[in-house]
Order: structure tokens, then sequence, then C-alpha cells
């Protein structure tokens, strides 16, 4: 079953756990579980996914229970005054806060496919601010250096462009842990090998809306779901989640 974050006659939230896809895709036929069908089930009655988290992504996935809280909150979406708070665990040592501007074009289509270049669309402008909340220096030589550094960051998307954080970050040189098209492989395998963690280290910790009834403000918080929040104990993070 479902973690269930939040439930009103109109709006029901999840904790998405990593691995779970939100929606039937054909890029993934063999899948057979998906987190709309899921809820559905579990509560009995039909849901509006109103935005979607990467299949490695974990945290709070958001429906509607009806149709004009899904138009009402859609909007929300679309006009970005959706406020979403993401964790993840990035290679090296980013600046202690900053903003990422740079705009991105769609790279894949709504089944997951790779655009080809002549389909791609006009890059539109993208932006994200972050914070490093923690880091660390380990002794290992994973890559060309003798020791090798991480951090634990806080991200603050401002648009909702395709894989914007996982993009984002492999454009500052802090590619996300995990991420096997943006991020790097010797450091993906390492943490495989040394903490048993084989997900992306991406989690939306927050979601902040609009009630579509009454226009009151709903936070909405995600635990980190247990196979992220022991890489951050093994790090030495187990007290900082934000």
């Amino acid at each position: 079953m479902l973690d269930i974050l939040y439930r009103d006659d109109h709006l029901v939230a999840v904790n998405k756990p990593s691995g779970l896809l939100v929606h039937r895709s054909n890029i993934d036929r063999h899948e057979t579980r998906f987190a709309l069908q899921l809820l559905r089930d579990q509560i009995g009655q039909r849901v509006h996914p109103l935005h979607r988290l990467d299949k490695a992504t974990s945290g709070v996935l958001l429906f509607a229970l009806d149709a004009a809280s899904a138009r009402e909150v859609g909007g929300q979406f679309e006009r970005n005054e959706i406020g979403k708070r993401y964790l993840a665990v990035v290679r090296g040592w980013p600046p202690a806060a900053g903003v990422v501007d740079h705009a991105l074009s769609r790279q894949f289509d709504d089944y997951g496919r790779r655009l080809d270049a002549d389909r791609a669309s006009t890059a539109l402008p993208a932006l994200t601010e972050y914070r490093r909340l923690a880091t660390v220096e380990l002794p290992e030589a994973v890559d060309r250096y003798p020791s090798t550094r991480y951090a634990l960051v806080e991200l603050l998307p401002k648009t909702g462009r395709q894989h914007q954080l996982r993009r984002h970050m492999k454009h500052i040189a802090h590619p996300i842990i995990g991420d096997a098209n943006w991020g790097k492989g010797v450091h993906n395998r390492f943490f495989q090998d040394r903490f048993g963690c084989r997900r992306l280290l991406l989690a939306c910790t927050r979601l902040d809306l609009r009630h579509p009834q009454d226009g009151r403000t709903l936070s909405i918080v995600a635990p980190l779901e247990k196979s992220f929040g022991d890489v951050l104990g093994a790090l030495g993070w187990e007290a900082i989640r934000g």
C-alpha cells in the first residue's frame, strides 16, 4: 500500500517510492505497478495525477479527486505557483547557495523515449535555486583524485522543465548520485558497492500550494524513504534532513 501523506475530499498525496512509475509508459512495458492505479485501487475512487516524478525519484506525489480541483491545482503547476522542495546527494561540493539559470529543451516524449534533434523543442527558461546543507570528504580514490567529495543539497525548482533538477545539477558539474542519464557512472557504482545504494538520490520532500476549495496554504511534507535515509546516516548526515 502507498503511504498517504494527506487526504481530504478534493486532494490526496502519497509518498511515492523510488522505482515506481506514476502511470503506464511505453518505455517500461514490463512494468505492471503504477502509482495511479495503486492509489485508485487503495482508496476506491478515481484519481487525477497533477504532476510527475521520475520513476527513480521518491517523495510527495499529488492527485486530485475531482475534475474541478484538478483544473485549479493543475493551473498552479502550469503557472509555477507551487513551491517544491527536493533533497539530493551530489558529487563534489557546490557553493553554499546559488541559482542555476539555464534554459532546457524537451529531450524525451511523454513515454520517456529520447527525441531526435529535429523533433526537440526550443529551449525554454529554467531556474533552480539550491542550498548546500552538508558535505563529506571520503578517503577513497573514486575518480582521478585521492579522495572524493559529496554534498547534500536542497533544490528549489522555480520552473517545471523536463528532468530539470537532474539536468541543472549536471550543468554545474555536480550531478546527482544514482543518475544513469546525467550522472557519472564511477560514482554511481561506488555508492552501489560501498552503501548498497542502487537508486537515484533525489526526493521531493515538500509541496506548498493553495487549496482548490478555500485557497488556504497547504504544505505537504514527506519523510525520506529508508533507502535514502540509510545513505545519509552512512555519510554522517543522519540528523540533517533540511
